[in-house]
Order: C-alpha cells, then sequence, then structure tokens
C-alpha cells in the first residue's frame, strides 16, 4: 500500500479523485436536465475532467492509462476542443458537446433543455508543470487585471465562437476556483453584449477581506459590512458627481446584469469564496433596515476601482467594465454548502458538488432596482 502511495505521489498513477469509477457520480446513470443536483453533477464533473486531462497530460498517461474520458464520456459527452495556455503548454479548458442534444428541446419555465455545449475551465493545478503561471492568474484575480491575460483572451474568443454557431441557450459555462473567475467575468461580458449564458461557478475567488470567514460575531460582521457601504457610496458620489456624464452609461452596464442569474458554489468554511454569502446577506440586510439606496450605490462600485479611476461599477467603457471586481454581482442563484468540510482542501474542492450525501442551502439573490 505504501508502495502504491508513493506511485500516485511520483505521478506514475493516477490519484483516486482523478478515477471517475472510484470518486465520480455513478449512480447518476440517467440524466433529468430538470433536476438541479444533475445539472450540477454534470458541470462539476465536466470541470473534473480538464483537472484531469491536464494531470493525464502532465504525467504521459495515454491510451488505457489515461483517466479523463471517462468523466465526459459517462454523460454522453465528447471533446470537441481541448483549451491550450500559451504561455506554458497546459490545458486550462475543453469544449464539450453533448452527444443526445436535439434542436427540438424546448425550454419553458417546468423544463430545461441539455446544453450542446458545455465550456469548462480548471482551477489552479499545485504541480510544476502548472503552478507559476496559474499563480500568476491568481495573482490577477485579486488585481482584478484577469481579464488582460492571454488564457482569458483566448477563453473568450471560443466562447465567442460557440455562441456564433450554436446561440447562447445551447451553450454553458463551467470552471472552478480560478477556472470559475475564468467563466464569470466571461459571463459578464457575454451578457452585457446581450448574450445571456447559463453559468456553473464552484468555489469563485472574491477579491476582498474574507469577513465571513474572519469575523466570527455577526454583529461586527454586520458592522464592518455598514462601514464599508457608507465608505463606498460616499466616494462613489464624491467621484462620480465630478464626472456626472458618465454616471448613466455605467449604471446601464451594471443594470445590464441584473437580469442574468448565475448558479454560485460557495462553502463557508472556504476562505477564497465564502465572502460571496455575506456579500448577498448584506445586501438583503441593508434594505430590511432602510438603507437600500446606499447599499444600491455601494453595491456597484469597489472602492479600489473607485480611488484608482477604474469606475467600479463598469463605466463607459469595455476595458473599465472587464477591469471592475469580479464579486460585483447583481443577482445569482447560490448553493451553500452546509456539511462540515474536514479541512481547506474539502471546502474548496470540486468533488463535494456532486457528492449524493451534499447538505445544501438554497437561495435565490435578485438585486432590486
Amino acid at each position: 500500500m505504501e508502495e502504491e502511495d508513493d506511485m500516485v505521489k511520483e505521478g506514475l498513477m493516477a490519484s483516486p479523485r482523478e478515477i471517475f469509477s472510484i470518486s465520480g457520480p455513478i449512480h447518476l446513470t440517467s440524466i433529468d436536465w430538470n433536476n438541479s443536483y444533475h445539472r450540477t453533477s454534470v458541470a462539476s464533473c465536466l470541470v473534473q475532467a480538464v483537472y484531469t486531462l491536464e494531470r493525464d497530460r502532465q504525467q504521459n498517461r495515454i491510451g488505457l492509462k489515461s483517466q479523463a474520458h471517462h468523466w465526459w464520456e459517462f454523460f454522453n459527452f465528447t471533446l470537441a476542443e481541448t483549451l491550450i495556455d500559451q504561455s506554458d503548454g497546459s490545458i486550462y479548458g475543453a469544449v464539450f458537446q453533448y452527444k443526445l442534444f436535439s434542436y427540438n428541446y424546448h425550454s419553458t419555465p417546468y423544463s430545461k433543455p441539455p446544453p450542446l455545449h458545455v465550456i469548462a475551465f480548471r482551477g489552479t493545478i499545485m504541480k510544476r508543470h502548472s503552478r507559476s503561471r496559474d499563480l500568476r492568474l491568481d495573482l490577477r484575480c485579486v488585481r482584478d487585471s484577469l481579464h488582460d491575460s492571454t488564457r482569458f483572451v483566448h477563453a473568450i474568443e471560443v466562447i465567442k465562437t460557440a455562441v456564433a454557431k450554436t446561440g447562447n441557450a445551447a451553450v454553458w459555462l463551467a470552471g472552478h476556483s480560478l477556472g470559475a473567475a475564468v467563466a464569470l467575468l466571461a459571463g459578464k461580458i457575454m451578457t452585457r453584449s446581450g448574450f445571456s449564458l447559463e453559468c456553473y461557478l464552484f468555489n469563485p475567488p472574491f477579491s476582498s477581506i474574507p469577513i465571513e470567514k474572519l469575523v466570527k460575531s455577526e454583529k461586527l460582521k454586520h458592522g464592518v459590512r455598514f462601514a464599508g457601504s457608507l465608505v463606498k457610496a460616499g466616494v462613489a458620489i464624491a467621484v462620480k458627481g465630478r464626472h456626472h456624464h458618465n454616471k448613466g452609461q455605467e449604471d446601464d452596464s451594471f443594470m445590464k446584469l441584473a437580469s442574468w442569474i448565475p448558479y454560485l458554489y460557495v462553502n463557508p468554511l472556504d476562505p477564497i469564496c465564502s465572502e460571496y454569502i455575506g456579500y448577498f446577506n448584506h445586501r438583503n440586510k441593508m434594505f430590511e433596515i432602510g438603507a437600500g439606496k446606499i447599499e444600491r450605490i455601494a453595491t456597484r462600485n469597489s472602492l479600489r476601482s473607485l480611488l484608482t479611476g477604474g469606475g467600479g461599477g463598469g463605466g463607459s467603457s469595455c476595458s473599465d467594465s472587464t477591469s471592475e471586481p469580479l464579486h460585483l454581482l447583481p443577482s445569482a442563484y447560490m448553493t451553500i454548502n452546509t456539511s462540515k468540510s474536514p479541512d481547506f482542501k474539502r471546502a474548496h474542492g470540486i468533488h463535494q458538488w456532486w457528492d449524493p450525501m451534499f447538505n445544501g442551502e438554497y437561495v435565490l439573490h435578485q438585486f432590486n432596482q
């Protein structure tokens, strides 16, 4: 057994978490596309497929040793395209095509059609072949400059091509961690361009202090956030008062996102994404206590963007709106994992989202104009 563990560490064997028959949702032998757990499982498994594609590449696992294909073939998908990062040659994403797709499907409030294409993006892999490039992109997420990276520029081109061929209703986006940041930014850009996409965001990074994880007292959390909203609203009024002619365009840019409702998956024990819980809860609380006007201004803006001249809520130029913080999100279907994760690795991991023992809280957050 020790020898087997050593072989896994050295990459001579696949980790059990990369093997679908061991770690995948093998109980889902038939997919009901109206079932949110089924859709979530498919989207998260296709993201895991991208992780495993890259690990297969890194360890030269080909033929019978390759593991990635099981993660899409089980759900009747084919691999239409692998997305390669120009900087390090790593596989960062993939386009999957559903073999049983029919254009005769009709979406109604009571039935959801399957996608024709799912474009999935992996997160950071802490192995020497990809670690350096992935960590540089993680830093870009913190600095709100992901849009300038060659990886993202390539990803958005692939998405636009898929939408041009099949229409936005037939395309899903999915991503985990860094990959969720790519999918979220792409989803915002496409929505502002008039092409709203179904989007599954697993453990997306929140580029601000994780108050939800660091502060235990609910009263103190609210106090910190309330003060933050007052400051942001005040600075926004001061800054935008001097540039009044741009205000309408900025508000319009933010409001274009209000009808887009991506699926957001967060774990309260994961400091990378947990602040989304506080972000939306605080907004609701502000409206409850009669401070809705302040929060309407604050939620559209980031203090960093306002102070550096980025415009916060999406300025009149494409550059302004793509460089805004990712977490400036009007609406979301949020799934919160209420199961106790034993450690950070599990709390931030992709596998939790198809676990049949999953316990979750489901909340729809919609922005009130």
